[in-house]
């Protein structure tokens, strides 16, 4: 008798990492006070940006006869983009969230994201705000302390503390010698 074969090619499996309860609290312990703070930092700094751009296009437009004014209309773009290119820093996330300890990977292999997971998140993120924040409260109720942009973007927020506790020296947690599902014990 063979194995039951699955419905789905092996391209669309996704293998969640099973964590240990104390692997998972060193990921996951304190994440959502971290996520909120870093989130309050993000938005000072977001308006430093904001404000700083504003006076130099105003000041620019003086001597250029109003021409870099027409630049202001691009000032909205700059959250969005802060976001964005946060995600794809090496230390993939933002400087309130990097400030704080947290990191953003992606769920399967907690791996930096992508730039395709980096555009879902941020536009997932910036929808969940224009339907009302409430929708960001979910992560109050998810085990891993996930929203909406998170899910639909396959990532979720930890703590670089944590995340180094998994990844053995010279390598990343799921690669060999560093296999979560035996403990993450170095084979030879």
């Amino acid at each position: 008798m063979s194995a039951p074969s699955s419905p789905f090619p092996p391209s669309q499996i996704r293998v969640v990492p099973v964590l240990d309860l104390a692997a998972e609290e060193a990921l996951l312990g304190g994440v959502l006070w971290r996520r909120v703070v870093g989130f309050w930092i993000d938005l000072m700094l977001i308006g430093l940006l904001v404000v700083l751009l504003w006076a130099g296009l105003v000041a620019l437009g003086l001597p250029t006869l109003g021409l870099s004014w027409m630049a202001l209309a691009g000032l909205p773009a700059v959250p969005p983009l802060y976001h964005f290119l946060s995600l794809l820093r090496p230390a993939a996330a933002t400087p309130g969230q990097s400030l704080l300890g947290l990191t953003v990977r992606r769920i399967e292999d907690f791996s930096r994201p992508n730039a395709a997971d980096a555009l879902v998140s941020v536009l997932g993120f910036y929808i969940t705000l224009a339907l009302g924040t409430i929708w960001l409260g979910i992560a109050l109720f998810t085990r891993q302390h996930r929203a909406v942009h998170d899910m639909l973007a396959g990532l979720v927020v930890v703590r670089r503390r944590g995340l180094a506790a998994l990844t053995p020296p010279g390598g990343v947690w799921n690669m060999a010698g560093g296999n979560m599902a035996d403990g993450g014990k170095i084979r030879a």
